[in-house]
């Protein structure tokens, strides 16, 4: 397991109160030993004028999950945290409705960079967007 936090599903609720990964109704939905899957709606929130999921939404969701996943890979004692510095993200399809699902994964934990790779997919269990984030862990 890589998580020097021990956060749950609650806490990673409790901690998106009163953030843009509320207002866009993302929710945190598993916790595996190296990854977290969270989930998106495809709603008025999410989509752009022609009523596709937004680029912006499914990049959200990704440095969501990368920020969050790169904060758990941080002991409390360390007196660290995180942010993203580069977030690169391929719109391979269109969602229209339902809900998306992000999982993220480390591609690398450094002392001082991570880099998480995000798999964005619809309902149908199709990718939708493949993304990379790149943070920088500073001190607090």
């Amino acid at each position: 397991m890589i998580w020097k936090r021990k956060f749950t599903l609650e806490d990673l609720a409790a901690g998106s109160q009163n953030t843009l990964s509320e207002y866009l109704g993302m929710e945190y939905t598993e916790i595996g030993d190296d990854y977290i899957k969270a989930q998106m709606p495809v709603d008025h929130r999410t989509v752009q004028p022609m009523r596709l999921l937004h680029g912006g939404a499914s990049a959200a969701l990704a440095e969501t999950l990368g920020s969050v996943a790169g904060l758990m890979c941080i002991a409390p004692e360390e007196k660290k945290t995180v942010v993203g510095i580069e977030l690169n993200c391929s719109h391979l399809r269109s969602a229209t409705k339902g809900f998306v699902t992000g999982t993220v994964k480390p591609i690398r934990i450094g002392r001082k960079l991570q880099v998480w790779e995000i798999k964005i997919a619809g309902e149908n269990d199709k990718m939708i967007c493949v993304s990379r984030l790149t943070i920088m862990v500073v001190d607090l």
